[in-house]
Formats: structure tokens, C-alpha cells, sequence
């Protein structure tokens, strides 16, 4: 019997292994690989959208401002995570803030933002090795004209939960594991757990029924109950149906497992617009050309 965080009914079954396509930059500071996007996946990975994978990659010392400019998003959200370097943003909301190793992002787009992140001042004077993740997470047709929101979620606020038989522990940003709940507000029912896997271990990750879920690995591989094995940078994308993921072995594997309420609504996007019809994507073109998402006004640091 594998030791489970909770016992239950059938296992999800993987249903595809998405391979990251080739490395691209988002402006001058993240080369990225996208691990998967909403056009072609769409409902599929519901309330999620989209996952872009930076690093790890060594950036040289430099006294330039590397990263994006001010640009804008609506009807979403994104949410940053550091795994090493150093990363300062600010939007038009006032939110900002410097987020380091272990530190989350979660930034709420909503009816509007305009925001620009970069590497950190000290960490881009120093150089060193970049690597962090970005998630956008899609959000209600009833939610994605509400006010825009910031939360900066530091690594000392985020609970961790050790894993049965010492073989690691889960950093819990989002949603609940063993009762332990994470800082993140959300807008639709989400767990976001950041899993360490330190010895070779069988275990039963629980998800619920009905919910979509996804194990990105950022280190190592994984492999599943039906024997198949999920690599470094590859996504692992399952079936809706029962309770619980089975990890038949996963040895000093770094993974970060994604679970989410589906969204049963229609998808337009058109480049930093997420909504639901073609028109309230015209209207976000019309409203961002003329200005009325504001101006990056936050503190960086």
C-alpha cells in the first residue's frame, strides 16, 4: 500500500506528457520555455492558462535594467516564483515589491494592470543563476472585470508539510494539505503545491473529483501509476476523474503540482488579454491604447 496524504477512491490517470517548446525571450531578461498554453489545451487544463519555465540560466553581472517593460494584462492572473535570482516588479495598482528564492508573486490582472518586472537591482549588479516560474490562471466571467489585486507572498509565510517516511516535504502557496492551508487568496478553488522529493518514495497525492490537475517537474523525473515517467521540464496532464495521483517513484525530484476547479466558460485571448468573448477583447485593445489601465506606480524594492 503506498502511504497517502489521504486515503480514497480511484486514481487520476495520466492522460499526456507535454513536451516545453524551444527557449524564447520575454524581453531582455527571462529566456523562457513555455511548458503549456491555453490555445489548443483550452478547457483542458482549466482555471489554468498557461506556464512559462525561466532558467535555470547564469546571468552575468551588469548595471543594465534587464527584464519587461511596462505592459499590460486583463482578465487573469499571474503568479511569479522564484526558485533563484531575484526579481522586482510594480503596477499601475500601487502593488510592488522585490521577490527572492522560495518568494511568490500573485497578482490579480483582473478589469485591468499595467506592471513591469525586472531582475533585481543587486541581484543583476552581482550576476548569478535565474530560474523562476510564471503561472497565468484564468478567472470567472463574474471576476474579471473587478478591481485589480497584488499580493507578495514571502517564503517565510508559506507552510510547509512533511511528506510520510521523510522522503520530502510540500510548500503549500495555495489550497490546503493536511490541513494545512496556504497564504494565497484565490479566485476560484486552487491548490498550488511546491513538492520536494528527497529519497525514493511511493506516495498518493490527493486531488479532488472532478479537478483538474497538473505535475510540472522542475528537476529529476517522475513516474506515475501507469508507469509512465514524466521529466525535467515536461508536464505531466491527467484525467478528471478520482481522488488521488499516485507517485510510484519520484527520487530527488522537484515538482510543482497544479489542481483547480475547472472554469465552464468560453476562452478568447489575444496576447495579454484573457476574456471570455471577442468583443471584451477589443474593448481591453481600446481601454489599454488609451490609457485608462494607468501607469506602473509602485516601488520596485
Amino acid at each position: 500500500m503506498l502511504p497517502n496524504l489521504r486515503t480514497g477512491g480511484a486514481s487520476k490517470t495520466l492522460a499526456r506528457v507535454l513536451h516545453g517548446a524551444d527557449q524564447h525571450w520575454v524581453g531582455d531578461g527571462f529566456p523562457v520555455r513555455t511548458l503549456f498554453a491555453y490555445p489548443g489545451l483550452g478547457p483542458t487544463i482549466s482555471p489554468f492558462l498557461l506556464l512559462d519555465y525561466a532558467g535555470p540560466t547564469e546571468s552575468p553581472p551588469t548595471q543594465k535594467s534587464l527584464g519587461v517593460g511596462p505592459h499590460p494584462h486583463r482578465g487573469f492572473e499571474t503568479v511569479t516564483i522564484v526558485y533563484s535570482g531575484e526579481v522586482e516588479h510594480r503596477d499601475s495598482s500601487g502593488g510592488g515589491g522585490k521577490i527572492g528564492p522560495g518568494d511568490v508573486q500573485w497578482m490579480t490582472a483582473a478589469s485591468g494592470i499595467i506592471h513591469e518586472e525586472f531582475h533585481g537591482h543587486d541581484f543583476a549588479r552581482k550576476g548569478g543563476v535565474l530560474e523562476m516560474m510564471q503561472l497565468w490562471v484564468n478567472l470567472p466571467a463574474k471576476a474579471k472585470m473587478l478591481p485589480p489585486r497584488y499580493q507578495l507572498i514571502t517564503d517565510h509565510q508559506i507552510p510547509t508539510v512533511a511528506l510520510p517516511a521523510a522522503s520530502g516535504h510540500v510548500r503549500v502557496i495555495a489550497g490546503e494539505c493536511l490541513g494545512v492551508r496556504g497564504p494565497a487568496q484565490t479566485s476560484t478553488p486552487i491548490n498550488l503545491w511546491d513538492i520536494q522529493f528527497t529519497t525514493p518514495t511511493k506516495l498518493s497525492l490527493p486531488i479532488p473529483e472532478g479537478y483538474t490537475a497538473i505535475l510540472v517537474v522542475r528537476k529529476g523525473s517522475v513516474s506515475v501509476s501507469s508507469g509512465e515517467t514524466v521529466d525535467t521540464a515536461e508536464v505531466g496532464l491527467f484525467e478528471r476523474a478520482g481522488d488521488h495521483i499516485n507517485i510510484e517513484s519520484a527520487s530527488e525530484a522537484s515538482i510543482l503540482l497544479l489542481a483547480g476547479e475547472p472554469i465552464d466558460e468560453p476562452i478568447s485571448g489575444s496576447g495579454p488579454f484573457v476574456m471570455n468573448t471577442a468583443e471584451e477583447i477589443k474593448q481591453a485593445i481600446l481601454d489599454f491604447e488609451s490609457g485608462r489601465m494607468g501607469q506602473p506606480r509602485g516601488t520596485g524594492a
